[in-house]
Formats: structure tokens, sequence, C-alpha cells
């Protein structure tokens, strides 16, 4: 099976893709995140999304997770701010009207109703995707709930919610907003297989029936015990450093990743992640060949590779549970 990954990074989805059997094409303009792939030996080509389209590379699957630095938190917040211009963007594109980008304060916010653009001209042609696979912050969630209205009146079963990755088995926390759509068939969200992260309950307690949930130390290398110590959400305000030890999983990874401290057991300073560590906390493995410059930023836009693969094969292998493919649910946040 094939298929196109639009704003593909440096592999996250691609390569939970082929772990699950679909060879895909990804679209990615930047060009640190393209030596990644091109050393990863993933198809590539290095160019704009909005300069393609469904017929420039067919194939049955589409993945994709849109720039998000208009919509997370951590960002500029444009994009939550002209939500309803996305929506009214996204009414446009079902009735096949041209979406003007110059609307938006900030361009990047446009490129969220890319993959909606690319799966109705793929249907207009009669090549239509089987699935399609999106992931991207929470915020984006009502974005996708809208896309499934649109979706679900062109044939597919779909799926949204929020899903956390810790239960996927990424040694992180970490919460999603995703959509699975297939073609004619029902679409379910991936069940999770391990347990939530809850501050001060063991690993070992929680449902019997699901798995632990996955430490930095059980994933990393690495002498411990350690302590990380995060700036991510500070306000530059020591006293709000966050703490995790490595028995714990890691805080979201983001790309100021670089910037978090790591102790030993008596507050002694040890080294701080290594890029190949960033990745692996991202689920990559750990010889992946992280090129270019900027790579704390590549491996903090990346899927996650436990939820890609999740993902991906609820769209293309697991038949969900009749009744599944209602309005679109939210899984714990």
């Amino acid at each position: 099976m094939n298929g196109v990954s639009l704003f593909a990074g440096p592999g996250g989805l691609d390569l939970a893709a082929e772990l699950k059997g679909v060879r895909t094409v990804g679209i990615e303009w930047d060009a640190n995140a393209c030596a990644t792939r091109v050393a990863a030996g993933l198809a590539t080509i290095h160019g704009d999304v909005t300069q393609y389209g469904a017929a420039d590379i067919p194939g049955a699957v589409l993945t994709g997770g849109p720039p998000c630095q208009t919509f997370t938190i951590a960002g500029n917040g444009k994009g939550r701010l002209e939500l309803e211009r996305v929506l009214e963007g996204i009414k446009l594109l079902e009735a096949r009207e041209v979406v003007d980008p110059s609307v938006f304060s900030d361009p990047r916010t446009a490129l969220v109703l890319e993959p909606l653009r690319w799966a109705l001209e793929a249907i207009d042609k009669g090549i239509g995707y089987q699935a399609i696979i999106l992931e991207q912050v929470p915020a984006v969630l009502p974005v996708w709930q809208a896309y499934a209205g649109v979706l679900r009146r062109e044939g597919y079963g779909v799926a949204t919610g929020k899903v956390r990755t810790e239960q996927y088995g990424l040694p992180q926390t970490r919460v999603r907003a995703v959509l699975i759509a297939r073609y004619g068939a029902p679409a379910a969200l991936p069940a999770p297989t391990h347990r939530p992260y809850r501050k001060g309950v063991p690993q070992h307690e929680g449902d019997p029936a699901l798995l632990p949930w996955v430490s930095m130390g059980e994933a990393l290398d690495r002498p411990q015990p350690f302590t990380v110590i995060s700036n991510y959400g500070t306000g530059g305000d020591p006293k709000n450093r966050g703490r995790r030890t490595s028995s714990e999983p890691a805080f979201t990874v983001t790309g100021k990743i670089s910037r978090n401290r790591i102790e030993g057991p008596v507050g002694n300073p040890r080294p701080r992640f290594s890029h190949a560590e960033a990745g692996q906390l991202q689920g990559f493995p750990a010889d992946w060949p992280w090129s270019g410059s900027d790579i704390p930023q590549q491996v903090g836009n990346s899927c996650p590779i436990p939820l890609g693969v999740a993902l991906i094969k609820a769209a293309i292998e697991v038949p969900p549970a009749a009744g599944q493919d209602q309005a679109p649910t939210t899984q714990a946040a």
C-alpha cells in the first residue's frame, strides 16, 4: 500500500506507516528535516504542500500534521484566535471554492486546511484515499471535527478526539488531537494499550488489562536515577520549573528540549539529552540519522512513532466495533 505524507517533517508518521506496510512519499519544505529524511532513506519531495495535489502523488493513504505554531499554547495563538475563519475555510473547500490564505494574519494558519483540500481533490478525480490519518496539538480538535462532517458527507467513517501518547507506549506525556477516516467503513480511535500517567501513582497500579506506562529510564541508556528539570511553561519563573525523575515519563518534548537540565541523585549536573535521546523519547530508533541543523525542533515537531503506529493500524487494519462511528468522540485529555 502506498501513501502520501503532508508536512512530513523528519519522518514520524512516515516511519510509523512503513512499520505497518505503507510506503509513503513525504512532502516537506524544511531543508533540515529533508536532510534527516534522506539520510533515513525515506522518499522525499523538498517542496511546498500547497503547490501539489492528490493527482501529483496518488496513494491509498493520506497522513499529515500541519504546522502547529499558530495553534499551540507555546506559539503565537493566531490560529486559535482565527478559528472561525478556519471553519469558514472548511465550508468553502466543501463547496469546491478556493480559500484565500491572505485572509489569515499568519499564513501558516491556512496550512491546516491543506489535508482537506487534498482529500476532496482526490475524491473529485476518482482517486479518493482509503484512509486518512491526521494529528496535531489539542487546540486543532475543532478543525478535525469540522473535517469529520465534510468527510462523512463524502462517504467516510470518521473518528476524532484527543489521545494521550503515554497510553500507546511512548515514554512521554503528550496530548494530541487526531482524526482517522476510512472510506466506506466505520472508524474508531485506537484503544489505549498502556495506563495513563498520574503524578504520584506508581507505575504498577491501575487497570490490570493495560500495560504500565513507560519511563524515561526504561527508554534511555544512561545512568540512573536522574531528574529532569524543565523550563517549559515556566514563563521564566524558576519556582514553576517542573521536575520528573527517570522513573517517570518525560515532559512533552518540544524544540526547547535541550534547555532541560538533568541532575543526578545528589543534584550533580548530568549531560543534557542528546539528539538521539530526544528522538528516543519520541519513539525514534536510537540510531535515527538526525541531520541538518535545528535538530531539537525537528524532534519536537515529529509525530511520536508509537502513536503513529496505533493510528495507522486503526485506519488500515482494525475493523472497529459496531456503533463506534458516531459524532466525534473525545478520549481523556
